[in-house]
């Protein structure tokens, strides 16, 4: 049978990246399988579910680049994927388990059911109170609203085999005839969700841990309706430092902060994998090597804490890896960071040299768009601290003295005239040595006139980045403003 999971977030908010954890990991072992990934939106909630949360799930998986083959914009031949859209559904099958002796009407009031729960914590205040059957055998159906309860079998007990946990077996006793379809049509979650993994043809349902608990009444829902039980994985939890639910209090937990933050998708993606799930020594990862590599069989049983340190290496090493993120994609997404900056970047208007340099140092796409800024804004912003260099004694001489070398560079080079970093650095030196300057008398002016700071990568390779004539037009900017003139307008 062909692989069909699913995703099915409740619009009511940011999309977790717990969430995101359990979205990928089903998305990878239907890619992995040539399987179906079903996105399925559970916005039964109608108090708290919003268009607007529901399209900030949408957009958080397309910025990952999760893509469904069914669901909100896609369609396919079991929609509708809302489940507010599908309330008839869940009415003809709860109709149908009522036909069956699997299901009864409910005539009991909110009012009588507090009050029976109030009844029992006053004989004792221990107690868990279960519902006591009060209309499991009615024979007479008023007039009246009612709700579905599934009658929950007496005996037994029910078993199934966890890919991650292994074999699972609970008691039916543990069970009550728990609600099916409110009176107002809307389904509980356990029903709702196994009406729509059946008219979906889900074969695998994976989770989180703590989804455990429906499992067992998910299983006598399935045997119920006579449809083939899926597999089951439920996946390791995501906790705080302090061992707590990871939440808002504890950081940034959605997955459009990360976004916000310059995180690339690869890196989230790449964390979260990581996060429950181990493949060796290997920490990093290509979203292809993660479809490649994934196996249930190596996923952990244990719960793990959130390591937002060791999520910025995982960034680092991505921002650093032009195979994990090619230039041309790098630049894409660093394109509205330097637009907020007032940058316009395209990947053929930065230097690959600039490009390389900037994978070096920065850890996030924020930091990529300072660290470019100077490469590709004429001319440079002049940081007024680092501009004091132009005014020491001497500054204006080094600079006329290094512009003249670079323009005759095939002079200190052998006869090579190539614009090449290797080049350019020997030039630098044997003009230093002319000169008799060492590299701290020589290097502050210098660095400044050309990017405008009192640090940045190596001189010879931002010479090589910004080429031949940038690199001497701000040497001459730098000479003109330690001289005292205005620079000419550019």
């Amino acid at each position: 049978m062909a692989v069909r999971v699913r995703f099915a977030p409740s619009p009511t908010g940011y999309l977790h990246i717990g969430g995101v954890r359990t979205a990928l990991f089903n998305w990878l072992w239907a890619r992995k399988n040539a399987g179906a990934f079903v996105l399925r939106i559970e916005d039964t909630d109608r108090e708290r579910s919003t268009a607007e949360s529901k399209q900030v799930i949408l957009d958080s998986l397309k910025w990952l680049g999760i893509d469904w083959d069914e669901g909100p914009e896609v369609g396919g031949p079991n929609g509708p994927y809302e489940q507010t859209a599908r309330l008839p559904i869940y009415r003809e099958w709860s109709e149908r388990l009522i036909e069956g002796g699997k299901a009864f009407r409910c005539f009991c009031t909110k009012e009588e059911l507090a009050q029976a729960r109030a009844d029992l914590k006053a004989r004792d205040p221990k107690a868990e109170f279960r519902y006591p059957g009060t209309c499991r055998d009615r024979k007479d159906q008023p007039d009246a609203p009612f709700s579905v309860r599934f009658k929950a079998p007496e005996g037994g007990e029910v078993t199934y085999v966890d890919k991650v946990f292994g074999a699972v077996t609970t008691p039916n006793s543990a069970q009550q005839d728990f609600v099916l379809l409110r009176s107002d049509g809307i389904p509980l979650y356990n029903f709702g969700a196994v009406v729509d993994d059946v008219a979906m043809g889900i074969t695998l349902v994976a989770r989180g841990r703590d989804h455990m608990v429906n499992t067992p009444p998910q299983i006598l829902l399935y045997e119920a309706l006579g449809a083939k039980v899926p597999e089951f994985a439920h996946l390791p939890m995501m906790l705080a430092a302090n061992g707590e639910k990871l939440s808002k209090r504890h950081g940034a937990v959605s997955v459009t902060e990360y976004r916000d933050q310059g995180y690339l998708p690869g890196a989230v993606l790449n964390y979260l994998a990581r996060f429950g799930w181990s493949h060796g020594d290997q920490e990093v990862f290509s979203k292809a090597e993660l479809i490649d590599a994934f196996d249930w069989a190596a996923c952990g049983r244990g719960d793990g804490k959130f390591d937002a340190k060791k999520f910025l290496a995982i960034q680092q090493e991505h921002m650093k890896s032009a195979r994990l993120s090619p230039d041309d994609e790098l630049v894409r997404r660093l394109a509205p960071f330097a637009k907020a900056r007032g940058l316009d970047v395209t990947p053929s208007s930065v230097p690959k040299k600039a490009i390389d340099l900037v994978r070096a140092r920065a850890k996030t796409l924020v930091d990529a768009a300072e660290a470019i800024d100077f490469f590709v804004r004429e001319p440079p912003v002049m940081d007024p601290k680092a501009a004091e260099q132009l005014a020491s004694p001497g500054a204006a001489k080094i600079l006329a003295s290094f512009a003249g070398a670079l323009e005759n560079i095939a002079e200190y080079t052998g006869g090579d005239q190539a614009w090449t970093g290797e080049n350019v650095d020997r030039a630098m030196k044997a003009w230093a040595e002319k000169e008799g300057l060492g590299p701290k008398e020589f290097s502050p002016p210098i660095r400044v006139a050309l990017t405008g700071r009192s640090a940045s990568p190596g001189i010879h390779d931002v010479l090589e980045a910004l080429g031949k004539d940038v690199a001497l037009a701000r040497l001459r900017r730098g000479l003109a403003l330690a001289e005292g003139a205005r620079p000419a307008a550019s």
